[in-house]
């Protein structure tokens, strides 16, 4: 029965090898007693294709060393750079310092001495190698190129053994073409050279022409090896829909670090009135508007309550609603049997909702403003020092919020260590206010906040205030102060114009930051330009590993909610390309931040030395810091202990795992 058993899974395997299907290793197949260290190899000559591989590592957690061919100082790449041998169980064991290989082409060296100990040790060890970017030839089992110049626009297709690499993905992986002015991607297509070539990513040529390869695996001469023929940069959608399936091939999908898709959406000023945009004056009144210009206010009703609910549930997505307990006192105080119904009806669903403390009434919470000139400065004491929001104010801010959320009437579920204050006010703010409010944070402390949210435009670092941490947040292209489309491509156009073309000119005077766009139609550019570009950046960055939330603001959801939208948009993108075993994760404040400050404690500590990893022969090893939460991917069927690891994601096994009493984590491969 054993031999019965043995034939058929070999049957099996040959089979799949004659169909072309690349069945991803568990780990390299290393000789037995052997030790392979986690830790990837990467050898740049400063192009963006090995650069965009290295920033995914950083954004995962893996660990990897650079090596800079243009560094007349660089570490010549021989057998003792690669490898050496240490004592365990009192033995001699082979030692492999990395388990891939990053290489901008397949012999970047110009000598033959570095590429030949480089290809003794992949085989000895079975360490796959990255080609980041390649000219098609028989170094990588390929033909010449039928195809050479612009990929802008292509839609490349999965083959069935890439589906076995790149499983997290639809099928589809489409190259961005942003502006027909500017050529994006360009690159090669061929066809495999013989059966030792399998592709893994194929694409028509865009002329109509007979076209091939975009990515393929080459297994020959007792190496593995994916070459990439086109070239990208970190922040293009083919790379960042392909990256983390280069990552896994290339570790066997066991390696420390792990990644996730994240998008969470915050939303400000609830049950406030936000100032709404002049149209005629250019201006926000309360901001910039000369006096005499007026508009109404725009607030969320009742309607615009049960709409975006409704939204929710069939988006699975949930909005945090970040808000100010005074917007409500004052719409109450008008109110008919001083009900106010925007407040009703959100109690009558709060458990739809995540709640988030805005402070009572919006203050700033900065210095104290002087808002006599344009722009607005700090007051200052008779000495020229700042003036600053006290810290009884903060604290009354905040502890007011909290209470009135908590009556009886409301009890609304907040968390209570979170805050986002009004315009991030109390931290420093450039130009004006250099330094964050002393009183923040024993105010902070005073109250029990453990995150606090950041503009991440202005301070994209996780740093310490007192007892919390900010958590940076991206402002979603949706503005405050708009309720309509119309009003929202109104500003857009004031912003992103030229004077000459009735706009602020703003995008004129600042074109190291900011390109002149032709007027959009007011009726259709929201749909037509705004939407699509903010879906591309947002969906770059839920590729990204980032767990950093956007935020809006409530008068987005009132009137033509033009925020369900944007993020209806941004969901339907996602899921036309990323497959349902690898959903984007929608955590509310508290945990994003935690997640912040696990990867940022993780990077720390790979940067200074302090964690490393070994897999011998089907083990797992790691040491790190016993503060520090490690990061590790590996393969389903992989156990700690008795218990299965990790939660499945992506078709692979990962977690954010606690080190034993000694500071380490074994695990078993399957």
């Amino acid at each position: 029965m054993v031999r019965s058993l043995r034939s058929t899974l070999i049957t099996a395997v040959a089979t799949a090898a004659t169909a072309g299907l690349v069945v991803t290793p568990a780990f390299a197949a290393a000789p037995a007693g052997s030790r392979i260290e986690l830790k990837v190899l990467v050898v740049t000559d400063g192009g963006p294709a090995t650069s965009a591989i290295a920033a995914e590592l950083t954004s995962e957690g893996v660990p990897y060393r650079e090596v800079d061919l243009r560094d007349a100082a660089r570490p010549t790449i021989d057998a003792a750079f690669l490898a050496d041998t240490v004592t365990g169980a009192g033995k001699l064991i082979d030692r492999a310092h990395y388990q891939a290989v990053v290489m901008p082409g397949p012999d970047p060296f110009g000598n033959a001495t570095e590429l030949a100990a480089l290809t003794a040790y992949q085989r000895k060890f079975d360490i796959p190698q990255v080609n980041a970017y390649v000219y098609p030839g028989a170094g990588v089992g390929m033909g010449t190129p039928t195809w050479a110049g612009s990929l802008d626009g292509v839609n490349a297709t999965l083959t069935t053994a890439g589906k076995s690499v790149f499983g997290y993905l639809n099928g589809s992986v489409p190259f961005e073409d942003n502006s027909p002015a500017v050529a994006e991607s360009y690159g090669y297509l061929a066809s495999p050279a013989d059966a030792a070539t399998t592709p893994l990513l194929t694409a028509a040529a865009p002329d109509g022409s007979a076209g091939n390869t975009l990515v393929a695996e080459y297994r020959a001469d007792n190496r593995r090896q994916m070459s990439l023929s086109f070239v990208y940069n970190s922040a293009q959608q083919q790379f960042r829909l392909l990256a983390p399936g280069i990552v896994n091939w290339m570790t066997g999908g066991v390696h420390l670090g792990l990644s996730r898709n994240f998008l969470s959406v915050q939303v400000d000023d609830v049950f406030m009135g936000d100032a709404r945009w002049s149209t005629t004056g250019n201006c926000t009144p309360g901001e910039d508007c000369r006096t005499g210009i007026t508009t109404k206010d725009i607030r969320m009703s009742a309607a615009d309550v049960s709409a975006v609910s409704s939204w929710q549930t069939s988006r699975k997505f949930t909005f945090d609603m970040v808000f100010n307990g005074n917007g409500s006192a004052e719409a109450a105080s008008t109110a008919f049997l001083r009900l106010d119904p925007l407040t009703v009806a959100f109690v009558l669903q709060k458990g739809n909702f995540r709640w988030t403390n805005h402070t009572w009434n919006h203050e700033y919470l900065g210095c104290v403003r002087d808002t006599t000139v344009i722009p607005w400065r700090c007051s200052t004491t008779t000495s020229g020092s700042a003036t600053w929001a006290s810290q009884a104010l903060i604290t009354s801010e905040i502890s007011k919020n909290v209470t009135w959320a908590g009556n009886a009437l409301r009890k609304l579920p907040i968390d209570r260590t979170e805050l986002v204050t009004g315009e991030h006010s109390g931290l420093y703010l450039l130009p004006q206010q250099p330094q964050t409010n002393p009183y923040l944070a024993p105010a902070l402390t005073g109250q029990g906040i453990r995150w606090l949210a950041a503009d991440n435009s202005r301070m994209p670092d996780q740093i310490q205030v007192g007892s919390a941490l900010t958590v940076p947040r991206y402002p979603m292209t949706v503005y405050f102060n708009v309720g309509k489309r119309t009003e929202m491509a109104d500003e857009y156009n004031w912003i992103y114009t030229s004077r000459a073309d009735g706009g602020s000119g703003i995008c004129e005077d600042n074109p190291a930051t900011s390109t002149c766009i032709a007027p959009l139609n007011t009726t259709t550019g929201f749909q037509s330009y705004i939407v699509p570009l903010e879906t591309r950046l947002a969906l770059g960055r839920m590729l990204n590993n980032d767990p950093r939330p956007y935020y809006a603001h409530q008068g987005n959801l009132a009137e033509d909610r033009i925020l369900l939208t944007m993020v209806d948009s941004i969901l339907t993108r996602y899921h036309s390309l990323v497959a349902d075993n690898a959903p984007f994760i929608n955590p509310r404040m508290s945990a994003a931040g935690l997640e912040l400050q696990r990867q940022n404690a993780w990077r720390a500590a790979v940067a200074n030395g302090t964690v490393s990893g070994y897999v011998q022969d089907k083990a797992v090893h790691v040491e790190a810091p016993a503060s520090v939460a490690v990061p590790i991917t590996a393969t389903t069927g992989t156990k700690r202990g008795t218990a299965a690891f990790g939660d499945a994601y992506a078709g692979l096994r990962s977690a954010w795992t606690a080190t034993a009493a000694n500071g380490t984590v074994d695990l078993v491969l399957p």
